[in-house]
């Protein structure tokens, strides 16, 4: 191949491209455009290293379309298009292909919480090893209740959904080391079970109830989810399958920093209803009916909207656009 030729075919595509990438904020035609001419310059680049490969040229190029990349996440992840796709197609795929790990992190729990709470109740004697009799009486008559409306609502859901927010990041982040993951969840099913008894043994089981649905179905359903996908990354490397560990590894932690960031806006919305509807004056069925709804939307959200996203392909990992140069080595 004549090299000189080559550059002189295509140079004017490499300029447009490099103007694009200094240009500020582009349009949607503009922003097709960068794309268009990032996969042609990749394919550019991809004749050169095997036709006539020079490094200088090699590396031109190379620099052009990792400034290019760069450009085009920064372009397309910054407009509403973007952040549309994002909640209409990769969190609810997401979702939905992990499915059956977060779901068996649900009913796991919650047959937990059950076990632990009946035990409990016939255990009295560990309750008076855990709390002394003022502690029980301050807890069932005067805190349970007096935390859902101490502080202001608009606060209260900021604490709350930063709590939240906090204990799924956690699970997700320590979820390649497998055991803090199930440390945690233990830890936060263990903290309803005693409260939970509690309330019982002493009368007050109706409004324990009363008051944990409305938010708590919600919010538990987020911690769950952020729990599965943490031992779904823990797996990852454990059992690759057809892929490399390292592949294996990358493509489930994407796929969990993409939940991790849905789940906030999940917990956002479980810190609203905690802190504007729990403690409302609305009678107990109105309240739990919300919780219901709410909770009952989460999983329309993920078996309609993210059943369909997954069978169009989506998977909740990023576009191959977005990841290393696949299209210069295919060509």
């Amino acid at each position: 191949m004549d090299l000189d030729a080559y550059v002189l075919a295509h140079a004017h595509e490499w300029q447009r491209l490099e103007q694009l990438i200094h240009r500020g904020r582009l349009d949607g035609a503009e922003s097709d455009e960068l794309v268009d001419l990032y996969q042609q310059v990749a394919t550019h680049l991809s004749v050169v290293r095997t036709s006539a490969p020079d490094p200088s040229l090699v590396a031109h190029l190379s620099n052009l379309l990792a400034k290019a990349r760069n450009k085009a996440v920064g372009t397309r992840v910054s407009t509403w298009r973007g952040f549309t796709r994002f909640f209409t197609e990769r969190f609810p795929a997401a979702l939905y292909r992990l499915r059956f790990w977060w779901l068996g992190c649900l009913v796991a729990n919650v047959v937990v919480i059950a076990v632990m709470m009946l035990w409990l109740l016939d255990h009295p004697n560990v309750e008076q090893s855990l709390l002394s009799p003022s502690e029980v009486d301050q807890l069932v008559n005067h805190d349970f209740e007096d935390y859902y409306s101490t502080y202001a609502a608009s606060h209260f859901a900021l604490q709350v959904w930063i709590n939240n927010a906090w204990v799924a990041a956690l699970c997700i982040a320590f979820g390649i080391l497998g055991l803090p993951v199930v440390y945690l969840l233990y830890q936060n099913v263990a903290n309803l079970a005693v409260i939970g008894s509690i309330m019982h043994r002493h009368g007050h089981g109706q409004e324990f109830w009363g008051l944990i649905l409305p938010h708590g179905l919600l919010e538990l359903t987020a911690v769950f989810v952020a729990g599965g996908v943490g031992l779904r990354l823990f797996w990852s490397w454990i059992e690759p399958g057809e892929l490399t560990r390292t592949h294996s590894i990358a493509r489930e932690g994407r796929t969990a920093g993409t939940i991790a960031l849905g789940l906030v806006a999940v917990l956002l919305v479980s810190g609203v209803i905690e802190a504007f509807v729990t403690p409302s004056g609305l009678p107990t069925w109105a309240r739990v009916g919300i919780g219901i709804t709410a909770e009952a939307a989460f999983f329309a959200y993920v078996f309609v909207l993210g059943r369909q996203a997954y069978h169009r392909g989506a998977t909740g990992d990023l576009d191959s656009r977005y990841l290393e140069d696949r299209v210069a080595t295919s060509a």
